[in-house]
């Protein structure tokens, strides 16, 4: 799963480890070692094993972005479904839905935030710069 000579540059790669084990197992996106997360979901600031800087990748808000987009289509035809097919009092939808879309977001933003950073190692993200003529 780790590649004998890791791209310091990042880029793809057979011996990189696969996107989706950053976000499942933490795995650095460079060498595979479980050392992506300090917490549940902030990122260490380098990888102890191969010495690769996290902080120099910039995943912001686009996990989030996604996840409550999707999350909250699937929580809209869930509770349209519950509506339409049992009728409960307003009240169960309040009680129902909050803490349903609360934990799938919270629950898979790790997976996502590994994922994404992953992806921007790989296929060597970098901020945009408009070229100078």
């Amino acid at each position: 799963m780790t590649s004998p000579t890791p791209d310091p540059a990042g880029g793809g790669s057979a011996t990189l480890p696969p996107p989706v084990a950053s976000g499942l197992h933490g795995c650095c996106p460079r060498c595979g070692a479980r050392t992506l997360f300090r917490s549940f979901t902030a990122f260490a600031d380098r990888c102890p094993a191969c010495g690769l800087e996290f902080a120099a990748f910039n995943v912001g808000d686009g996990p989030v972005v996604f996840l409550t987009l999707g999350i909250g289509t699937l929580v809209t035809i869930l509770a349209l479904w519950l509506e339409f097919s049992l009728s409960p009092p307003i009240w169960v939808h309040l009680l129902l839905w909050p803490p349903v879309t609360l934990a799938m977001v919270i629950g898979s933003l790790r997976v996502a935030k590994g994922l994404l950073l992953a992806l921007e190692y790989r296929n060597r993200a970098r901020e945009g710069r408009i070229a100078e003529d």
